[in-house]
């Protein structure tokens, strides 16, 4: 069922951003278009129609809440991931300014409320896959094209600049991350220069600081990109994610143990959808946001990792997808996103989640 709720005040809430017109003067500080940058006025029409809202979960006792936080400096999309790094949200890579190779790195201070400029990636890329492996953030592969082909290229930032790193052995983009045991762990993800040959791959590489060099591990049980991927408690949760295309979503749940190298499946995910942000938080697992066929998903829905079980959490105020999430102290952030079907509009909304 989609619920239509007016995102007025959310709209509002976003558009004090004191500072960001003086870096990307002329551009919409809320919404931006993909290839028109003449249309500063978000679709509300289309976005009040595939906004959905409602979990199949049930409801958990302590629902949470939203509120609102400092925008990013300009919209952006399909970054695929962010990651927590010295209590800061780190962005990288994405949709913006009418492109889709833009090399951004924006970093979020929840101390001041504030964006940072960061050093930018060596060359634009989306859907890049992003983690903190020993204290450093890495960024793994990413489309050149809206959405296709990927590259092999990645890299750590060492220091106030990015050093390139031995190169994925084969190029695949929109890759599920996630760091164990000083290992970064690419999992996942999608392959194809165009969309009629784009399709998802089961592949799992894993790559070892000590050595630059990345190796082979079990493949994941069903191929798919767009996951949430994250590692809790020595292991590593595969959740939901596309089989091709969202028009062919999963709620697949499959955990990696590193130390048998094997898979085992876990509670399904009770909304199937891609593009959605994983974040471990108070000992659960959050799943929020996301898209499929005309919708674009709001729900919140809470994992327990004891108990194998799923409850619906207060959802988003502003559905998204291709959004950036991450847990920082006792909010988790979910900034930008696309807040329509596909990659036409871009983001700059950014809201918090807590249990408190």
């Amino acid at each position: 069922m989609i619920s239509r709720r007016n995102v007025l005040a959310a709209l509002g809430a976003g558009l004090a951003i004191p500072a960001w017109a003086q870096h990307h003067p002329g551009h919409d500080p809320v919404y931006s278009h993909l290839t028109d940058p003449k249309i500063k006025t978000p679709p509300l029409d289309t976005m009040k129609l595939q906004q959905v809202f409602d979990s199949p979960a049930p409801k958990a006792a302590q629902q949470g809440r939203w509120v609102t936080r400092a925008a990013l400096p300009l919209p952006r999309s399909e970054m695929a991931w962010a990651t927590t790094l010295n209590n800061r949200m780190h962005i990288v890579g994405g949709y913006g300014e009418q492109r889709v190779d833009r090399p951004y790195h924006h970093v979020y201070d929840q101390a001041s409320d504030k964006w940072i400029d960061a050093p930018l990636l060596p060359r634009g890329a989306n859907h890049v896959g992003v983690a903190v492996v020993n204290g450093k953030l890495y960024a793994i592969g990413g489309f050149i094209e809206q959405n296709r082909r990927p590259d092999n290229l990645c890299f750590v930032l060492d220091g106030d600049s990015w050093r390139a790193i031995a190169p994925l052995p084969k190029p695949f983009a929109a890759i599920g991350c996630a760091a164990i045991n000083g290992h970064l762990h690419a999992i996942g993800g999608a392959i194809g220069d165009t969309f009629a040959t784009k399709k998802s791959v089961d592949w799992h590489l894993v790559y070892d600081p000590r050595i630059d060099q990345w190796s082979t591990r079990s493949p994941m049980p069903t191929g798919r990109d767009h996951t949430g991927t994250l590692a809790v408690n020595g292991k590593i949760h595969v959740i939901g994610g596309r089989v091709d295309s969202f028009h062919t979503n999963s709620n697949l749940h499959h955990v990696y143990d590193p130390k048998a190298d094997k898979w085992e499946p876990r509670a399904p995910l009770p909304t199937a959808r891609s593009g959605h942000g994983a974040v471990f938080y108070r000992g659960r697992i959050f799943v929020m946001g996301g898209e499929g066929t005309n919708r674009v998903y709001g729900q919140n829905e809470g994992y327990d990792v004891e108990k194998d079980i799923w409850e619906s959490y207060a959802p988003m105020p502003t559905p998204r997808h291709g959004l950036g999430a991450a847990a920082i102290g006792n909010f988790i952030h979910v900034a930008g996103g696309g807040p329509i079907m596909g990659g036409a509009i871009q983001s700059a909304i950014h809201e918090a989640f807590t249990l408190d």
